[in-house]
């Protein structure tokens, strides 16, 4: 292990931040201008710019969703 338990909430959300970020400006990207020629360029700027955010944004809003979910999952 690199990492150790007690820091698994930030590996997450990096984790996360990073797949969720750069699929989600990627097809945000595609549905605004279509397939152009330098659309992997653009996509680059737009996922840095996502990822600078989203990472943030989970560590903080993580704890809050974790207590919305075990408020709505019933446990066994």
């Amino acid at each position: 292990m690199i990492f150790s338990a007690k820091h698994q909430h930030v590996v997450f959300a990096f984790f996360m931040s990073f797949m969720m970020s750069a699929i989600m400006s990627f097809v945000i990207s595609l549905i605004n201008l279509g397939w152009v020629d330098n659309i992997l360029s653009i996509w680059f700027q737009a996922w840095v710019m996502a990822f600078i955010v989203a990472f943030p944004v989970i560590l903080i809003v993580g704890p809050l969703v974790r207590k919305l979910v075990s408020w709505v999952v019933k446990q066994p």
